[in-house]
């Protein structure tokens, strides 16, 4: 098995207090295609601390939970998928002059050997992952 500690930044040219939303459970329904988060119970506030959401694809299902918030400064998410890995990703948002520097940081660990094959993958393309982001929200927000 392995363990993946990885960190990326973005900018978005929205202050800390608007960019913020775009890193939620919902706020990511608007720039993230398929992204479907499904609230087993009624949830007002998608990032207080112990919301639960679910988000699957043909091949898994992901559970995710709200760990901490520093609004507008920060948000952490617990996400396990199965037998196939487990983690944090955690959302850290700092003031720039041209609106908001993203750093996302996932730590992950991987299930199984197959899982471990695939978090490597996505440890080398992680850069590539996060620029998507930055393109996919400057698309959302132009």
């Amino acid at each position: 098995m392995n363990r993946r500690v990885l960190s990326a930044s973005l900018t978005v040219p929205l202050p800390p207090e608007e960019a913020f939303r775009l890193f939620t459970a919902r706020g990511e329904c608007d720039w993230v295609p398929g992204w479907d988060p499904v609230f087993p119970v009624e949830t007002p506030d998608d990032t207080a601390p112990g919301t639960v959401w679910l988000t699957s694809t043909d091949e898994e299902e992901t559970t995710w939970l709200v760990a901490s918030r520093d609004f507008p400064r920060s948000v952490s998410y617990a996400r396990i998928t199965p037998g196939v890995r487990a983690g944090t990703v955690t959302v850290a948002l700092a003031a720039t002059g041209a609106g908001s520097e993203v750093t996302v940081a996932y730590d992950m660990t991987a299930l199984t050997p197959e899982a471990a094959e695939a978090l490597d993958a996505f440890a080398a393309d992680y850069p590539s992952f996060i620029r998507s982001w930055a393109e996919l929200i400057a698309a959302h927000l132009a």
